[in-house]
């Protein structure tokens, strides 16, 4: 998901440095829950991602660090994992062991799990640009769970793999087993396009390639992973993606519905007749969005995001929703303090008052709730949270709760349960300061964050675990005095008609002084350019324990985006790590993103001290104008007026690109060149050190095209060399121009057509190669034969929006391949016109 964060390890001391920040965790609470329900913790379980239930009642809680636990049904949570994957994943940015599902026949034994495989490199490297070599894959497998809470790992069964995960965000990776009986599969777009020639973030166009399996719902059967019966997309022009992408131009058979950005979590309605679900999509920077899981739907992204385009802006939607694309069935804008939809859940008939039946909550990370859509109509089931991720219903007392995986506190499953007009049960909490310190350390015990839902006054037990005696107060707050050693505290409490909280601890270190950390690099101060190898230093003493060892140390980096972050790296161990800096998510987060880094170090009695420093990236003005002014650029797929002047990042790539447009009399204005010297239309800028300006000169055209020919060795155009096609002219062996090989070229045409005639155009070449031919930014002809008659009829959009029939012959006149070009215009006859119409750069 788009905005999951690592919580830090238990903190204890309080200590100022410069530059960094030092503090404690706040205790658990518990959420605030409509009148006759209960919010309780269930287990503490660190980093949780995603839970299922079994058959028999057992639920099963996967970890992003790869470790799958199991709770027995009686409630205990097994300290010994069923498998371990931590050795065979890659946990960086967003990755990890991300999903589970049980299959509906208990005989199979079957679990399926949504984890993200180790490539070749051991580093799990990720790239803005486009997939790194070595990276890692997202991988769907088949295990089974045996009756000793155990899962063998050589039970593996792979069903899908050569998911793209090129940013280390937008995994998706939920995967349930519909009614049909098919296993269906949630992908992200992978952030950053895999094949480099998009970008990332809301100009990533991978959602919209057919022959990967990202950005989509999949839909397999889930003993084999081979494409479902029935699946939409069948026949010719498809193949099956199973194992690894197909070749462009194919659509994958597994595809379900397409176009989403990173629908992280999807949910099944178990009160429908048939298979229906629900698809949590996470938005950019304006929707995020609910989807009715449809066969074959596109849902747009990146052309869309919820119900509008993707225009980066909450009050205009832009155009109407293209043909072909399927609107999302809710969506919320961002300006409702929420801001990352996460998991989803539908309420099963009766589980809970009729009020609730038909219901489909979602929980938002950003905001902290969980939220109700029931005809139509969003309210709030709950709120502060902290962040839920995953949602479930499962058992409990005899019926049904719901149950939702959260980060808070270092990672909890919890779990709301309806209890009617019964008294509800208090929640503790409870702090220790100071917690460590010489001894005879005398500490304050404060429980004061307890809670009764139904507001009652609580009655506070205290145990001590020096083997002192217990006190009940009526306050809450307590002092008591520990000698040397190691000690737990244990808190209940008690409202007033008798029911008793579970118990909750905190450590005191008597005796012990927590670690001082010093965070050599980076320095205070200290800012980035993007792509710095940056390199993380510290050390750590102890007052008993003198210098602590790298094995203590653990380092984390976060990215922090407004309101919410991302995790980026770590947990790693030792003294010294190193990573890549990162662009920002996007453009518009380059103003408000930085990076932020904590070193916490653990002595031998288990207390600890955790450093944070913020790392700033070198924010560039830029300003990109037009010459004349008032003329139309791109920028990271948004479209801006020159002179615009954006925040950018040094050392981040910006997809820059001159538009067909025309000024208010109709003139067409084509791209001149750049105030650097590039001729591109389209091209990558990478941000400079310092604030600067680049300028796209815009000449104004009567009529005509621009022909641009280089070498057939480069159709990039990175190497072009121009020239001056005034009069019908026809090439013979050799080159047309110094630089460019004999009969080796290809030619590129922009510019502006007004459909109004029809235009000739010819040249000719004896290559044996071909000729490849642009119009206005589309190829039309990818290589003919020489010396052959062929006829080519297809449609070009022209920059008014109209598509206008071209018509293309070639034929063989004077002993060379010679093209003409015509274009038609319905309303008039063919006329040729003299190809001195083409107009030189």
């Amino acid at each position: 998901m788009r905005h999951m964060r690592r919580v830090a390890q238990v903190v204890v001391g309080v200590l100022a440095v410069a530059g960094l920040t030092v503090g404690a965790p706040s205790p658990a609470t518990a959420a605030t829950v409509p009148s006759g329900f209960t919010d309780a913790k269930v287990a503490d379980v660190p980093s949780p991602t995603a839970l299922a239930f079994t058959a028999d009642g057992r639920m099963l809680v996967a970890t992003q660090g790869g470790r799958l636990l199991v709770r027995t049904a009686a409630g205990t949570l097994l300290s010994t994992p069923a498998l371990d994957l931590s050795s065979r994943l890659c946990t960086n940015a967003e990755r990890g062991l991300l999903g589970v599902a049980v299959d509906p026949d208990p005989s199979t034994r079957a679990i399926y799990l949504f984890y993200t495989a180790r490539g070749t490199s051991s580093s799990c490297p990720t790239s803005q640009r486009s997939n790194p070599s070595g990276a890692p894959t997202n991988r769907v497998s088949r295990f089974v769970l045996r009756d000793d809470n155990t899962v063998d790992p050589s039970s593996e069964t792979i069903l899908l793999d050569g998911i793209y995960t090129v940013d280390g965000n937008h995994n998706a990776g939920d995967l349930h087993v519909g009614k049909d009986g098919y296993l269906y599969v949630s992908t992200g777009d992978a952030s950053c396009d895999y094949a480099g020639d998009s970008g990332c973030a809301g100009r990533n166009d991978a959602a919209r390639d057919r022959n990967i399996l990202n950005g989509k719902i999949l839909r397999v059967v889930r003993t084999t992973g081979a494409p479902a019966p029935g699946n939409p997309f069948t026949g010719t022009g498809t193949a099956t993606c199973r194992l690894a992408p197909a070749p462009a131009g194919t659509i994958c058979q597994e595809t379900f519905a397409w176009g989403l950005r990173n629908p992280f979590r999807f949910a099944f309605d178990p009160n429908a007749s048939g298979t229906v679900f629900h698809v949590n999509d996470v938005g950019q920077n304006v929707w995020e969005e609910i989807d009715l899981g449809t066969s074959g739907a596109d849902y747009g992204w990146p052309a869309r995001e919820g119900h509008c385009a993707q225009t980066g802006s909450a009050s205009s939607c832009g155009a109407a929703t293209p043909a072909g694309m399927t609107d999302p069935v809710h969506d919320y804008s961002h300006s409702t303090g929420c801001g990352s939809i996460t998991g989803g859940a539908f309420v099963p008939n009766g589980a809970w008052p009729a009020t609730y039946d038909r219901a489909y909550l979602f929980a938002d990370y950003v905001c902290g709730r969980i939220m109700m859509l029931k005809d139509g109509v969003r309210t709030n089931l709950a709120t502060g949270l902290g962040g839920a991720v995953h949602l479930e219903f499962g058992p409990h007392a005899g019926g049904q709760a719901l149950y939702y995986t959260t980060y808070t506190n270092g990672g909890e499953v919890r779990r709301i349960a309806y209890t009617g007009t019964a008294n509800r049960v208090p929640t503790a909490a409870v702090t220790a300061s100071p917690a460590t310190g010489p001894a005879p350390l005398t500490t304050t015990l404060d429980g004061s964050p307890s809670s009764d839902p139904d507001g009652d006054a609580l009655t506070y037990l205290w145990s001590f675990g020096d083997g002192s005696a217990s006190a009940t107060t009526t306050t809450p707050t307590v002092r008591h005095t520990y000698a040397a050693g190691s000690w737990t505290a244990t808190l209940r409490v008690r409202d007033a008609a008798g029911a008793t909280s579970q118990p909750v601890t905190v450590a005191i270190s008597s005796g012990n002084t927590a670690p001082a950390v010093t965070m050599s690099s980076p320095a205070a101060g200290a800012t980035f350019t993007v792509g710095d190898t940056i390199r993380l230093t510290g050390s750590a003493t102890d007052a008993q324990d003198g210098t602590l060892a790298g094995s203590r140390l653990s380092w984390t980096v976060i990215r922090v985006h407004d309101a919410h972050t991302h995790p980026f790296l770590g947990p790693v161990t030792g003294t010294s790590t190193s990573f890549t800096a990162p662009g920002p998510e996007d453009l518009l987060a380059a103003g408000n993103s930085y990076l932020r880094v904590s070193l916490t170090a653990t002595d031998s009695q288990g207390v600890s001290t955790t450093v944070t420093r913020d790392l700033q990236p070198r924010k560039v003005d830029v300003t990109l104008a037009t010459s004349p002014a008032g003329r139309t650029l791109t920028v990271n797929g948004e479209t801006i007026t020159g002179p615009t002047t954006l925040t950018s990042w040094a050392g981040y790539d910006l997809q820059l690109g001159v538009p067909a447009q025309t000024d208010a009399q109709g003139v067409p204005y084509v791209l001149s060149r750049w105030s650097d010297g590039s001729t591109s239309a389209t091209r990558t800028w990478r941000t400079p050190s310092s604030a600067a300006t680049l300028t796209a000169t815009l000449a104004a055209q009567s009529g005509g095209l621009l022909g641009t020919y280089f070498d057939d060795a480069d159709l990039t155009g990175a190497s072009v060399t121009r020239v001056d096609p005034t009069i019908s002219f026809r090439w013979g062996t050799g080159a047309p121009v110094s630089g460019i090989g004999a009969d080796t070229f290809s030619v590129r045409w922009t510019g502006t057509i007004v459909p109004r005639y029809s235009e000739l155009y010819r040249f000719a070449t004896t290559s044996d190669e071909g000729v490849r031919l642009w119009v206005d930014g589309r190829q039309v002809v990818n290589k003919w034969a020489a010396h052959t008659e062929q006829v080519h009829t297809g449609t070009v959009t022209l920059a008014a929006g109209r598509a206008t029939p071209i018509r293309i012959e070639y034929y063989d006149s004077t002993g060379d391949a010679t093209m003409q070009l015509r274009w038609w215009s319905a309303s008039q006859p063919w006329q040729i016109v003299p190809a001195d119409r083409l107009r030189p750069s």
